[in-house]
């Protein structure tokens, strides 16, 4: 069974899946991981490099493989749910969307300057994408777990009750 960790940046979705795959005995996997290892540099070298049409393209074709090949724990990459494809590949997997308020996720991601979608003003590029990915991230999710104010292995615990 492939369990699927979708949401925004600052969710958790890294951390809380490497504990959730270590308790459940499985592997874990991240896209932008994938992403990274297949093109060799960061993805925000990606982004400033290619663009965004070509990290989508990257990011499309990596969620396909490993919704393919992966049996374990999964993270997608914030943006995976912006494209109809990645959404529709989704059907049938067990989704979990981590969701995060804004000042949550600003505090966790530090404002960073390496999240390429958040480089100009972050705190409203963060809001911006948190309003136009959350109906994506409950269109695709099968449950949502709310990661405000909590500790991964909190999260962790929540999420094991979804199965």
């Amino acid at each position: 069974m492939t369990i699927v960790l979708v949401g925004p940046p600052g969710a958790g979705k890294t951390t809380v899946g490497r504990l959730l795959a270590e308790r459940l005995a499985q592997p874990f996997r991240d896209t932008d991981a994938d992403i990274e290892a297949e093109a060799g540099k960061s993805i925000a070298e990606i982004f400033y490099d290619e663009g965004e049409e070509h990290f989508r393209d990257l990011e499309r074709a990596a969620v396909a493989r490993a919704l393919t090949e992966h049996d374990g724990v999964l993270s997608l990459g914030g943006g995976a749910v912006l494209l109809e494809e990645t959404r529709a590949r989704l059907q049938g997997h067990h989704v979990v969307f981590l969701n995060v308020g804004l000042a949550d996720a600003a505090q966790r991601v530090g404002l960073s300057r390496d999240r390429p979608v958040l480089a100009l003003n972050p705190r409203a590029a963060l809001r911006g994408l948190l309003a136009e990915r959350l109906p994506f991230y409950r269109e695709v999710s099968t449950a949502e777990v709310e990661t405000d104010d909590l500790e991964p292995l909190t999260v962790v615990e929540r999420v094991l009750l979804t199965l």
